[in-house]
């Protein structure tokens, strides 16, 4: 059994300049479209209206089924019948809002268990901003860099995602991401319309490479570099 391809986005969910990377997420794989916008649920129902009516374009678009698991709190993430409901998926998207209260709702439940069965058969995974950033090992909360942070899903454990990189930059020099850096795990800058990607492989290490718009960086305490050849990175499948 092998698991399916992951994309750590920077920005664009749903709409047509991210549609390249979801139509290769689906790509030899069930059009069963599986969407979460829960990390949105504490916006309240209009915002996770628009996110389902952004998902329902995107399915349309690629000619898949659109499944949204309406998970809005951590008893939802437990209920079997949202869990039964990601069965056969092609592809599962975490899109964006809250990271930390994403990764707190869904770690270790069964909602969290069916997406993880699926993607270890095959389905591919992807998260969007929030989504990206609840798929690392570590969510860090950029007002106390140091601490305040919560523990990802772990699906890429050694790192932790900055989405909306090239946005971010423009107001925050790269002196002032020092606190971020850790010596137990990589910063990775993820710009907007970008996807970080990976094709499964047999090995703990996956080569991700960029794809979209942008660029993605890894960010270090003096400095920055753009990502330009394939870069390995631990996977926990």
């Amino acid at each position: 059994m092998t698991a399916g391809r992951i994309a750590l986005v920077g920005s664009g969910e749903y709409l047509p300049v991210m549609g390249e990377v979801e139509a290769w997420l689906l790509e030899g794989r069930p059009q069963r479209f599986v969407q979460l916008a829960t990390a949105a649920a504490p916006e309240g129902a209009s915002s996770l209206k628009r996110w389902h009516d952004l998902g329902a374009a995107s399915a349309a678009r690629l000619g898949a089924e659109q499944v949204v698991i309406d998970v809005r709190m951590r008893a939802d993430a437990d209920d079997p019948s949202w869990a039964e409901k990601i069965k056969g998926a092609g592809l599962i998207y975490l899109s964006g809002g809250n990271p930390s209260y994403l990764a707190r709702t869904l770690a270790g439940t069964k909602v969290w268990s069916a997406i993880e069965r699926e993607w270890r058969a095959g389905a591919s995974l992807a998260g969007c901003s929030a989504g990206a950033m609840a798929l690392a090992g570590y969510v860090p909360d950029f007002r106390h860099p140091r601490s305040g942070g919560v523990d990802g899903l772990g699906v890429v454990p050694g790192i932790r995602v900055l989405p909306h990189f090239d946005r971010y930059t423009k107001w925050m020099p790269d002196f002032a991401m020092r606190p971020l850096v850790t010596e137990v795990a990589q910063i990775i800058g993820i710009d907007e319309d970008t996807a970080f990607v990976a094709e499964p492989s047999s090995a703990p290490e996956w080569a991700f490479s960029a794809r979209g718009r942008q660029s993605v960086w890894r960010v270090e305490a003096d400095r920055r570099y753009r990502v330009n050849s394939p870069m390995s990175l631990q996977v926990n499948c």
